[in-house]
């Protein structure tokens, strides 16, 4: 049986990046058209060299509940703020940070280096985002309980910007908040020509499923051949 309860923020949160609050990844100084943005999965030695990046833990190690939306939301408005940085700027992001399912974060790896390659060298590099009213939802399935994030972004360059919403699904693995997906699907993104519209995110396990993978993978490959 499946319980869900969902909270809305009326209010507006502003994501807007503060040395205090969110880490600034570190922009790349090479300025190549041909550059590869570094979202490589570290190895653990190399993970703890990484000494400044941030954990984001649950309430309870053994269990999620919505008392963890807070720290989730953080995890996902971290997480947008690298992402967008990566693929307008050619900035650092650790993926390892965010995921913990590898097929995730190769995806999501892709993904960056696509979006930059069309993107990253248009000279308009982003400055901050900000999140709208977002919605957070707690489902406890039989498979496996999750928070459900909906966050309308505005992404902020230092000349005009942009909006497109993106939905999260987080999980407590080992007492630590992870994103289980990650969908952007405003018309014309890649995840709406890659993985499809319309799509329904609630399922966390997707990534676990190596048919459904293999056929993404294939998509992801297509996709950058047919953007070259």
């Amino acid at each position: 049986m499946k319980f869900a309860y969902l909270f809305v923020v009326l209010f507006t949160l502003s994501a807007c990046v503060k040395d205090t609050s969110i880490d600034a990844p570190i922009v790349l100084e090479e300025s190549s058209a041909d550059r590869t943005v570094n979202t490589e999965i570290t190895s653990d030695t190399e993970q703890n060299v990484l000494q400044d990046s941030p954990e984001y833990v649950a309430k309870n190690e053994a269990e999620l509940s919505i008392q963890d939306s807070e720290m989730a939301y953080e995890l996902c408005v971290s997480a947008l703020t690298d992402y967008y940085k990566a693929v307008w700027n050619g900035s650092d992001i650790e993926l390892d940070t965010f995921i913990d399912n590898d097929n995730l974060k190769q995806y999501t790896q892709k993904k960056i280096q696509s979006q930059y390659d069309l993107k990253g060298n248009l000279n308009s590099k982003v400055k901050n985002i900000e999140i709208d009213a977002w919605e957070v939802e707690y489902t406890d399935d039989v498979d496996g309980d999750y928070l459900y994030l909906y966050l309308p972004v505005h992404i902020k360059k230092f000349t005009g910007g942009y909006g497109e919403s993106t939905e999260f699904l987080v999980q407590n693995v080992n007492g630590k908040l992870v994103i289980a997906d990650w969908y952007t699907g405003g018309k014309d993104t890649y995840d709406f020509m890659v993985r499809g519209e319309n799509i329904t995110i609630d399922n966390p396990g997707i990534w676990n499923d190596s048919e459904w993978v293999e056929i993404l993978t294939s998509k992801q490959i297509e996709f950058s051949g047919s953007t070259r």
